[in-house]
């Protein structure tokens, strides 16, 4: 399942280099120029930063995201100083 939204920002890159390093001292992360890549035991996120947005995906197979769209939704929060409202959707 994959499921994923997309903040507008126009500091995605900012954003999503922050949670990277984050999260680099608990799970394998990699990092190119146009995605960042974090894997968690039963996830993969990947974050893809543009001029006007961060998209975020979570591939898994697990049945229900939920609780880790929260996570990485909080996360960001934390990561960008401010508040994104967000709808997860499946692609």
């Amino acid at each position: 399942m994959k499921t994923q939204t997309s903040l507008n920002t126009v500091e995605a890159r900012r954003i999503a280099k922050r949670l990277l390093n984050h999260w680099k001292h608990k799970f394998e992360v990699s990092e190119s120029d146009t995605e960042f890549r974090i894997m968690m035991p039963t996830a993969t996120v990947v974050l893809t930063p543009s001029e006007q947005q961060l998209t975020a995906r979570i591939e898994s197979e697990l049945e229900d995201h939920t609780r880790l769209e929260g996570v990485v939704i909080d996360h960001l929060n934390r990561m960008a100083q401010q508040e994104f409202n967000v709808t997860w959707s499946q692609v």
